[in-house]
């Protein structure tokens, strides 16, 4: 249950990285005790000037308060942590990147130790931490209860989605949106490196890029229908012929360039695409 010793919530955040200081910064500025553990001591000494309590142990942060957040470096960090920490009543929120699969089993642990357990991904940089409109927000899942009743606290450094009481999903969310970033990264280098040596201006270039994947953006909702659901107007009907004579286009495209076609035959692989010719 929520703690009532306090107008402003304490936290006992484990973890202080970049993003755990973030956070940690964060939280003392919207005035909530604050009470630390990092592994690397020294990293807390500007906090503590700051009016957080530092621990000496993880075990020592744990018991101060109801409400325990980590940011840590994966989940063997978190169970290190957790070790010789009592449990019982606490309110766990995992922010420590993971699987789905380290995350339900994590939320498995917590309750048969006494906690509540939230996991959740972190769709923000530091920077964007604590920052009005920033587009920041953290994805959560697990128990539903917790996440209402600690939702004031948790909104404070970033936005919130709750995702569903599968432990696992925030942690899916996570990976698959990183990965379609990752992919669209790969294609913006790809893009680049096709016209780099020729006489083309790279700012140009970059101008014509940015707005034609801003207009292909909303296929992504499109997707979610399938090929076979939506909107018929939004619905490709170019025909499997066609598409597998562009593809092979692109690749001896970038065969003539000097390119790799790494990030093209990703993209055919994952949607069952061939390359004819």
């Amino acid at each position: 249950m929520p703690d009532n010793t306090s107008e402003k919530t304490p936290i006992s955040l484990l973890g202080l990285g970049a993003m755990g200081t973030a956070l940690a910064r964060t939280w003392l500025a919207a005035g909530h005790p604050l009470t630390l553990w990092n592994r690397s001591p020294g990293r807390s000494a500007a906090l503590a000037a700051d009016g957080a309590r530092v621990a000496s142990t993880a075990a020592e942060a744990v018991a101060e308060n109801g409400l325990v957040v980590l940011c840590l470096l994966d989940d063997a960090s978190v169970g290190d942590a957790l070790a010789d920490a009592d449990l019982t009543g606490k309110d766990l929120v995992d922010l420590t990147t993971t699987t789905p699969a380290e995350a339900r089993e994590r939320a498995r642990w917590a309750a048969g130790r006494g906690a509540r357990f939230l996991d959740g991904g972190i769709m923000a940089i530091p920077s964007m931490i604590g920052t009005p409109g920033s587009g920041g927000y953290v994805l959560y899942s697990g128990s539903r209860e917790l996440f209402e009743d600690r939702k004031d606290v948790l909104t404070v450094p970033a936005g919130t989605k709750y995702v569903g009481a599968d432990a696992g999903f925030a942690a899916l969310y996570d990976v698959a949106l990183l990965s379609a970033m990752y992919g669209m990264f790969a294609g913006i280098s790809h893009a680049f490196a096709l016209v780099r040596e020729e006489e083309i201006e790279a700012g140009e270039f970059g101008s014509l890029l940015a707005d034609w994947l801003i207009a292909m953006a909303p296929h992504a909702r499109s997707s979610a229908a399938g090929p076979d659901g939506g909107d018929p107007a939004d619905q490709d009907t170019t025909s499997p012929a066609v598409v597998a004579a562009g593809n092979a286009t692109l690749l001896r495209t970038a065969v003539e360039q000097g390119v790799g076609t790494g990030p093209l035959t990703a993209f055919m692989a994952a949607t069952g695409e061939d390359a004819a010719g």
